[in-house]
């Protein structure tokens, strides 16, 4: 819809409208192109509902809102009906105002992209693949390994979300062949990988080439100045490589002990440390950060809650991006050595109560996580209350401060302070603590050797 159009051409002063479409138009760019332009311009959303599921056998959650053109007094009514049974429960709420966002919390979207996180480099997504015929099995990889030693230079156990959440312990279940960043000739080098990618990979990306050729060519005859897609034709010319290798991702973690990574869509805050022999699917966020403080930060209440308002949605579960939810997060500014120190080891207590927790009653993290859902008192919440009464520390933020009203003034001060040309504090450890002692352990996920043979 041009809403633009619609709000000044077609209503007049007092009257009304609606609309229902998928919950994304209250979030991030889609909000930016309407509800945000509605209430702008002298538009007031009188009643809504901010998230459904679809009636409809299509599995997507849905907004429904209605406005007037022009002011109006007296209570407004938002609504969301929460998990996936239609029967509610209903979540209901009268306010004084209904923000673009229709969210029951602190509107957090005039939070401003800050360029000390973006220059960071510090949040990617993980590898896509592609093609299956980059995948191995466990079995198949091993078998690999023993022809050849050289062969774990271009093999290497594959993450995804999945795996890190379902399994016990956890553990990749596959293997890829990654290339990257070697031309042609250096990859044939590595003759039997790049055999089974030849025969498996080539003759398919050959083939979408093709067609997608032969697409272009009709399009661009009714059209000659047609816009048209060389998708297929840029895979081929480098049809040995994954088709997003991550190049810049597998650099920063290579390095390290360890990496954080979390699910990229998830209903749960779960953030794990990762060893970097792993490389991440693109199922998985992942975070080149290897000390207990910045673990702490991401894993803490204050940061989900970030993350719940400023992600992106279809259903019920959220969706991790990083130019609207990263690059947006503000991290504390002038935290005391003495409150990083506590920040890591509220993290470490936090990680070795689930571990202690999982290996005891052979758990995975989902299944973890999805009991301290239930009523009562356990071991993990406490640890988790403790973590975020740390971190809050850090920020000097009171112990009953709104998290989110807290954390958009301070995305406010830095993004100013960052015009003016003054120093502020990006993501990770604070500048003259990267090597203080006690902050990196030596916790992390590893493969599983005895069941690699599977």
């Amino acid at each position: 819809m041009d809403y633009e159009w619609f709000f000044s051409s077609l209503l007049r002063l007092g009257q009304r409208a609606g609309l229902v479409g998928t919950n994304t138009i209250r979030q991030n760019y889609a909000r930016e192109g309407g509800l945000d332009y509605i209430v702008q311009h002298n538009g007031t959303i009188t009643e809504a509902v901010s998230s459904q599921p679809w009636s409809g056998e299509a599995a997507v959650h849905v907004s429904i809102v209605n406005w007037v053109k022009g002011k109006h007094d007296g209570t407004k009514f938002l609504f969301e009906l929460t998990g996936n049974d239609r029967q509610g429960p209903w979540k209901t709420a009268e306010l004084p105002t209904i923000n673009s966002s229709l969210s029951f919390t602190t509107d957090v979207s005039s939070a401003k992209r800050l360029r000390v996180n973006v220059d960071s480099k510090a949040c990617f997504q993980g590898q896509t693949h592609g093609h299956e015929g980059f995948l191995l099995t466990p079995k198949r990889a091993i078998a690999l390994y023993e022809k050849d030693e050289k062969n774990r230079e271009v093999i290497f156990p594959f993450l995804t979300a999945n795996d890190m959440l379902s399994t016990f312990p956890p553990s990749p279940k596959r293997y890829v062949i990654d290339f990257h960043p070697r031309d042609l000739i250096e990859s044939a080098k590595y003759t039997t990988p790049f055999a089974i990618v030849k025969k498996e990979v080539l003759p398919d990306r050959e083939k979408a080439a093709q067609e997608e050729e032969k697409r272009n060519r009709e399009v661009l005859k009714d059209n000659p100045k047609a816009r048209v897609n060389v998708h297929h034709t840029n895979f081929l010319r480098q049809w040995w490589l994954l088709s997003w290798a991550r190049g810049e991702m597998i650099k920063a973690i290579r390095p390290l002990t360890r990496y954080i990574a979390c699910g990229q869509v998830t209903k749960r805050p779960i953030f794990e440390f990762i060893s970097p022999d792993i490389h991440p699917n693109a199922a998985c966020m992942v975070f080149p950060f290897e000390d207990d403080y910045s673990f702490g930060i991401l894993q803490s209440a204050i940061h989900w809650a970030w993350f719940v308002a400023k992600c992106s949605t279809l259903t019920e579960r959220f969706r991790y991006t990083s130019d609207t939810v990263f690059d947006t997060f503000p991290w504390p500014q002038s935290p005391t050595l003495a409150q990083v120190a506590g920040v890591a080891d509220a993290s470490r207590m936090l990680r070795s109560t689930r571990r202690k927790s999982m290996d005891e009653a052979d758990l995975s993290l989902r299944e973890l996580y999805q009991l301290t859902e239930l009523p009562g008192d356990n071991a993990l919440k406490t640890a988790q209350g403790d973590l975020d009464a740390a971190v809050r520390l850090a920020y000097g933020m009171s112990p009953k401060s709104d998290a989110l009203c807290f954390l958009l003034g301070l995305n406010i001060e830095i993004a100013s302070l960052e015009e003016k040309g003054t120093p502020v504090q990006g993501p990770g450890t604070p500048s003259g603590m990267k090597n203080a002692v006690g902050l990196i352990s030596t916790d992390r996920m590893e493969i599983q050797r005895l069941a690699v043979g599977k």
